[in-house]
């Protein structure tokens, strides 16, 4: 396996980075996880510009460039022979030894940025055919924080919430913010199906085009597939609704289901005890998901051309 490793492709076993380096020492960074099909990898300018967007937002870099990290991210996928393939680009703060260097003091220190493409996650076609099962997860989600609603290193809460989830034989957790309105997944967003329309939760950055939103900054991430559904249920004439939504929202959907880049659309069929409907994965998840299949295809084929 190479690994794309700041500017330089490097054997996996080579690939090493600082034990001063701020992701290390701080979490300090933040990282994109991306699908590619047919050897391309799927939206990857949308990814680029959030990373980018959040590097500059949260001060961590605003020296990151869209097309030359996109062309990186292809290549990646390319020089490991992949024509499917799960990517990670990671971007740190960089090593923090580097401002004690007399050439370095005081000025910014690069940032560290990895790139490893890898086999795609197999999730069992049971996932997709009979839905998954969600918990509620124990920690709440903060819109006062800063960090709140971008993909940043510390995912410790999360992956020890989809650890208990796994316990109770889920497949993921639901996230709710400390007003006990809904945020989404550990690891996705979150769609409610109702009376033939989707819902789901506000995102960062939507607070002002939502009205009686903006009071409060909104701690959801912008989901790359996200906005890919959203497109997908708008061309096939189903309503697409953002709002806060809370447990009962969830409960007494018609439907329920996560998306992300890895699996795409995942029905859920309970939470908890609760089943959702009747426990049954829905015809518009159904058909989103076959839609986002088709679509994945189509701009990575094109893509590749």
């Amino acid at each position: 396996m190479l690994i794309w490793l700041n500017g330089k492709f490097v054997e996996r076993d080579a690939a090493m980075v600082s034990l001063f380096d701020a992701g290390f020492q701080h979490g300090v960074g933040l990282f994109e996880t991306m699908l590619a099909r047919n050897g391309s990898v799927f939206r990857v300018e949308q990814h680029m510009q959030r990373l980018a967007d959040s590097a500059r937002e949260l001060l961590l870099s605003e020296r990151l460039r869209i097309e030359p990290l996109g062309d990186a991210v292809n290549l990646a996928v390319q020089r490991n022979n992949l024509r499917e393939a799960r990517v990670r680009l990671s971007v740190t703060g960089g090593n923090l030894s580097l401002l004690q260097s007399e050439g370095k003091r005081g000025g910014p220190v690069d940032p560290t940025i990895a790139i490893v493409a890898q086999p795609p996650t197999q999730y069992p076609d049971h996932f997709f055919e009979r839905g998954v099962l969600a918990t509620i997860a124990d920690g709440r989600v903060n819109p006062l924080d800063p960090m709140a609603g971008h993909k940043t290193l510390n995912y410790w809460g999360r992956i020890r919430a989809l650890q208990d989830a796994a316990g109770k034989r889920a497949g993921e957790a639901l996230w709710f913010s400390i007003s006990n309105h809904l945020a989404g997944g550990c690891v996705s967003n979150a769609f409610l199906v109702k009376d033939g329309s989707l819902l789901t939760p506000i995102a960062r950055g939507e607070e002002e085009t939502v009205a009686g939103s903006a009071a409060l900054r909104a701690p959801v991430l912008p989901g790359i597939t996200r906005e890919a559904i959203r497109e997908l249920a708008e061309s096939l004439d189903i309503e697409v609704t953002m709002r806060m939504l809370d447990i009962n929202d969830v409960l007494g959907a018609d439907e329920v289901f996560l998306t992300n880049s890895s699996w795409g659309v995942l029905p859920v069929v309970g939470v908890e005890r609760e089943k959702i409907a009747g426990g049954e994965v829905g015809p518009i998840t159904r058909q989103l998901r076959d839609a986002w299949l088709r679509l994945v295809d189509d701009e990575t084929r094109t893509a590749s051309i």
